[in-house]
Formats: structure tokens, sequence, C-alpha cells
């Protein structure tokens, strides 16, 4: 059963569905006021936590405290450089086993799951060897 959803609500969505990647609840602001949509940012927020809470919006939170907003289409999983930012995507999922179990075992419905490994990439890494050597 699909919930009633607010046009704040509908225009996010729509705007998610033209974004192919995260994006900040900063953004979709600036986003939507730029196409005439207009609205508070505060609204914005309240839009995102009701959409997240059905399950449609997905978010992720970056090292750096940044939360970044998608569509709940599929899982996300990413090792995440502490040093320089670099996000760099994980295709496969080694916790989907899981998922069902907890599904199961809990009888919890899972809409998506995160998981991020943080460290340094192989430039950091490169540069930071540099760096001590020096």
């Amino acid at each position: 059963m699909r919930a009633i959803r607010t046009r704040s609500q509908e225009r996010i969505l729509n705007l998610l569905k033209t974004i192919k990647k995260g994006i900040s609840a900063q953004d979709i602001y600036v986003e939507l006021r730029n196409t005439n949509q207009s609205m508070g940012l505060a609204t914005v927020y309240r839009s995102l936590d009701a959409l997240k809470l059905e399950g449609i919006v997905q978010v992720r939170n970056l090292a750096n405290g940044e939360a970044l907003y998608s569509l709940a289409q599929q899982d996300k999983h990413h090792l995440t450089c502490l040093q320089c930012g670099v996000s760099i995507p994980i295709n496969q999922c080694p916790v989907h086993d899981l998922e069902d179990q907890l599904e199961s075992n809990h009888k919890f419905k899972v809409f998506y799951h995160t998981l991020e490994f943080f460290g340094l990439c192989s430039q950091c890494q490169v540069n930071q060897t540099t760096s001590i050597g020096q």
C-alpha cells in the first residue's frame, strides 16, 4: 500500500529520478529553487525523512558528515578514502544472505542496506609514504 505523498515529496522524488547519484538536501533545495519549484530547506528535510521511512529514498553518510540522498533502487557499497574523499563503488554484495536471515529471524522488512569501508586509496597511500620519506 502506497502512502499518500505531499506535493513537496513528489517534487523531490521527480528530481531524484533525474539524478543518478546521491545528492545532499541542500543541493536538492538549490535544484528545486533553480527550476521554480521553491520550498523551504526544512520542508526538504521533512520530505526526505518521510520518503526514507517509506523505503523509497535512502541516505548515505559520508566520512565528512554530509548526507547524500538517492532513490532506494539498489544496495550501495563503497570504499571511501578518509584523506581525499574519493568513493569507489563495490559491485558485489557480501551480505545478501545475512539480510535474508535477519528478515526471517527478526520478522523485519529490510528496504535497503549500505556497506562502507573507510581507509586510504592507493594514491593517498603513495602520497603518505612519499611525505614520510622526506
